[in-house]
């Protein structure tokens, strides 16, 4: 997937369908010259339904279709016969889509599971006919109600990427890199900050054909909770994950305090990301020697409160132990 086609917030006018009317017929027929009131239901109006789909990954099929309108109720008939209920419309949304009151920005619902189905917008009830209005006093009724008009909202559909890893990092920390090396995803890579525009997911191919999702996301940087740089707008992204992988390089100027500014942030945005299981992997460390590695080791032992690991994603070091550590992370039994 291209970083074009990834489209992670959209905003739909959604109108559901207007009820049919009742109808006022009278019953004629020869030989039956006062038949009385025989005016059948209108039909219900459309509903809007979103429907989760866990085929789809991004928000792009409906980036252009920013009004969905479903199909009005048909008007009642004769001889009691219901009109016909008015269309139903589907929006297919990927698993992991919250969907927003664009007004108020309220939460409204969250898609999370195959196949789950809302109702975003009912259709209008149809109209009664005028047979339910005959009594004693009024047999011949020559009224029938009116369908309930449908309802209109706007909506903001948001996609939290649902993945069992979340990579963190600065810009230009080796994330995609990574991402290339341990999954079959192709995220851009250059030796630039702010590479990577759009998140990128990956599937962990593991051992016995076992597999986990990890999702990179756009470098946090210094700030990032207030809006600066660009990975605050996909902070979200990672607030579904269970684990986060905090990816520091060898050569950053202070490693402890460069986490503890990511972890900072990360509170700054959501404090309930704390409770994540955090693993932390000291990337680029082929450049270290082991000279160097024990000395880094011994300090990082005294001042890190979270595990970590030396890897290399180019020397292809490491990265069999961080499977390990990661799917061994992702199973652990919870605490009771």
């Amino acid at each position: 997937m291209t970083e074009g086609n990834f489209v992670d917030y959209v905003k739909i006018h959604v109108a559901s369908g207007n009820g049919g009317k009742g109808s006022a017929h009278l019953h004629r027929e020869k030989y039956i010259a006062k038949g009385g009131p025989d005016g059948g239901d209108g039909g219900r109006g459309g509903h809007i339904i979103l429907r989760g789909n866990k085929n789809l990954w991004t928000l792009f099929h409906l980036k252009f279709k920013r009004h969905v309108k479903a199909g009005h109720g048909e008007h009642g008939g004769k001889q009691r016969s219901t009109g016909g209920d008015g269309e139903d419309q589907y929006i297919e949304v990927p698993l992991g889509t919250v969907i927003r009151d664009t007004e108020t920005q309220d939460i409204l619902h969250e898609i999370t599971e195959d196949g789950q189905e809302l109702v975003i917008a009912e259709g209008g009830k149809g109209g009664q006919g005028n047979w339910h209005f005959k009594s004693s006093t009024n047999q011949t009724p020559r009224y029938a109600q009116p369908g309930i008009p449908g309802e209109e909202h706007d909506i903001t559909l948001e996609l939290k990427i649902l993945a069992d890893v979340g990579l963190v990092g600065f810009p230009n920390a080796g994330k995609s890199t990574l991402l290339s090396v341990i999954t079959a995803a192709k995220p851009k890579i250059a030796d630039y900050e702010f590479t990577t525009l759009k998140p990128n997911l990956g599937i962990v191919e593991y051992r016995d054909f076992k597999t986990f999702v990890v999702a990179d996301i756009p470098g946090i940087i210094e700030g990032a909770a207030e809006g600066k740089g660009i990975g605050h707008r996909f902070l979200r992204h990672i607030e579904r994950n269970s684990t986060l992988l905090f990816l520091v390089p060898a050569d950053a100027a202070d490693i402890v305090k460069q986490y503890e500014i990511l972890l900072d942030e990360l509170r700054r945005y959501n404090p309930e990301m704390l409770d994540k299981d955090r693993l932390i992997a000291i990337s680029k460390s082929d450049m270290l020697d082991d000279e160097l590695k024990a000395e880094l080791k011994s300090e990082l032992d005294k001042n890190l409160n979270a595990p970590y690991l030396f890897i290399s994603s180019v020397a292809q070091q490491g990265l069999t132990q961080l499977k390990d550590k990661l799917w061994e992370m992702l199973n652990r039994e919870p605490e009771v």
